[in-house]
């Protein structure tokens, strides 16, 4: 196994104090603290040239994983290992290994060309001068950003400059990758510009990279692994495909009608979750959807009807709402 997480656990402890001028002087004398659990007791593996989704809602502990990951931060308890080293020991040999990208953070010098930050990172990694020019060249054409390279950071756009900071995250070809939000604030051309650089890199150099994404297509295009955190625990950790039959308690009747129906009618069925004649989505219980499909071809003037699986994103909103719930 390339990564190794057993009963991760990473928890800080907050100060809280109470609103205005008293509470200020209540906490020179007494102040009160609670623990937040940003991680608790998970634990994963992962293989070699695997790519994963680690998705979740915002607070569910997917940075914090992913910082204990790569050795930003030392955990409050559990073990973990990523290509046979401790993460936070931070030997040289371990850091020559790994990147993390963060999509709100970034590492480029913001009045300088990026071939300058390259040019740092290769004396930072010792990367000898043929194998800098090559990888260098692969990147910049996998990334369309020949142009663009002795323009000053501050005057690319956001999606110019997020491949800059991939590019200059991938100099030192890592074998393991973690991305956080690589695509936040971007339009939809460049997210699939990314998603397909992600995709295209992940088969050339057979890394292995950790993703998280609050944009569901990211992962849906990439990963076929999902692991889903909440709360710090772990929900879910299995194939995608299988994610919305663990978790959805619905279906969806797609139907296409030949004549008018009353929507009080159609509510036999099930719930009526759109209505624009002569189309009709009908929400039923998973167990029941085949009996539901026939009754609406025995009872109804039905032209065309379909049964689908709920979409991704509102499976896990259902899944987080029930658990918050």
């Amino acid at each position: 196994m390339v990564i190794t997480v057993d009963t991760l656990s990473k928890h800080y402890k907050t100060y809280k104090k109470e609103p205005g001028f008293m509470g200020s002087l209540k906490s020179l004398v007494f102040r009160k603290y609670e623990t937040v659990k940003a991680v608790d007791k998970i634990s994963f593996s992962i293989e070699e040239g695997e790519l994963i989704g680690f998705i979740g809602p915002n607070g569910a502990g997917k940075t914090t994983t992913l910082k204990c990951l790569s050795g930003l931060l030392y955990p409050t308890s559990g073990k973990v290992e990523v290509l046979g080293f401790t993460p936070f020991d931070r030997k040289p040999q371990y850091l020559k290994q790994i990147a993390l990208v963060m999509g709100q953070k970034n590492q480029l010098w913001w009045d300088l060309p990026a071939e300058e930050t390259f040019l740092l990172n290769k004396e930072i990694y010792e990367i000898p001068d043929e194998q800098y020019k090559n990888t260098v060249g692969q990147l910049v054409e996998l990334l369309d950003v020949k142009e663009k390279l002795g323009v000053q950071v501050r005057k690319l756009s956001l999606g110019e400059r997020m491949k800059m900071e991939l590019i200059a995250a991938l100099i030192h070809t890592p074998k393991v990758l973690f991305l956080d939000e690589p695509t936040i604030g971007l339009d939809v051309v460049m997210q699939k510009q990314l998603r397909d650089f992600v995709k295209n890199y992940n088969e050339l150099q057979r890394s292995t990279i950790l993703l998280t994404s609050h944009y569901m297509e990211d992962v849906r295009q990439l990963a076929k692994r999902v692991i889903v955190i909440d709360h710090g625990t772990i929900l879910y950790d299995g194939k995608l495909d299988n994610l919305v039959k663990k978790f959805a308690s619905h279906k969806l009747l797609s139907v296409v009608l030949d004549e008018m129906v009353p929507k009080e009618k159609l509510e036999e069925v099930g719930v009526v979750v759109s209505y624009e004649y002569p189309k009709v989505v009908i929400k039923v219980k998973r167990k029941d959807s085949n009996d539901a499909a026939s009754l609406l071809l025995k009872k109804f003037p039905v032209d065309d009807l379909n049964i689908e699986e709920p979409d991704i994103e509102d499976v896990i909103r259902d899944v987080f709402s029930t658990k918050n719930g």
